[in-house]
């Protein structure tokens, strides 16, 4: 996220029509998700930057320097930010290029990688994230995260989020966390999750 003129972070609006996600990710769903929760945080970020070192960093600088609430806010952001881009109502269904060869290699294939984030989201405990993420030699990780956290914080670059706090997908799903998984696969571009790997 760009910081304004006045210094302050403003909140990404969606790529795409806050409906166009249907039937898979609901429109309610969006506007709570992004216009209230991820507008939370942004305001929340600017609120406790205010005056500090922190004012005018790049996001992930701040992410990678802070901690507590500065820390978890900061994270929200750039983590939601990357996750609502990662969504198509045209997605791309299948990895392409180096990202789909390091899949093979790491993995066995695109559908053994699903199968394994989404044991690894159904199984993480409470709020928080699974990232599929690389580091600067191509290699992937599948990396449980508990509240707000990051790979950013390991030195690797977030490819794709698996968003396990209940407003992700209660709305839609209620308490059945494995249908709001799958039907986060159904929207899924992997054209921008590729992309994310090609500029590692």
């Amino acid at each position: 996220m760009n910081a304004t003129a006045t210094l302050l972070f403003v909140l990404a609006p969606l790529p795409y029509d806050i409906a166009a996600l249907e039937p898979y990710i609901s429109e309610q769903t969006l506007h709570y998700h992004h216009d209230k929760h991820l507008a939370a945080y942004v305001n929340k970020l600017n609120e406790l930057i205010a005056g500090t070192r922190f004012e005018g960093m790049p996001l992930e600088q701040i992410i990678c320097q802070s901690n507590g609430p500065i820390f978890n806010n900061a994270a929200q952001v750039s983590n939601h930010e990357l996750y609502f881009a990662q969504l198509s109502p045209t997605p791309k269904k299948e990895p392409e290029g180096m990202l789909q060869a390091a899949i093979e290699e790491c993995y066995g294939g695109v559908e053994a990688l699903k199968e394994k984030m989404t044991a690894e989201a159904l199984s993480l405990f409470g709020s928080g994230w699974v990232w599929l993420a690389a580091d600067d030699k191509g290699k992937l990780y599948i990396i449980s995260k508990q509240n707000a956290g990051t790979p950013l914080t390991e030195g690797l670059t977030p490819l794709l989020a698996i968003d396990v706090w209940e407003h992700a997908y209660y709305i839609d799903h209620r308490n059945a966390r494995a249908d709001g998984v799958r039907s986060l696969w159904e929207v899924l571009d992997w054209s921008v999750v590729s992309e994310r790997y090609n500029n590692r």
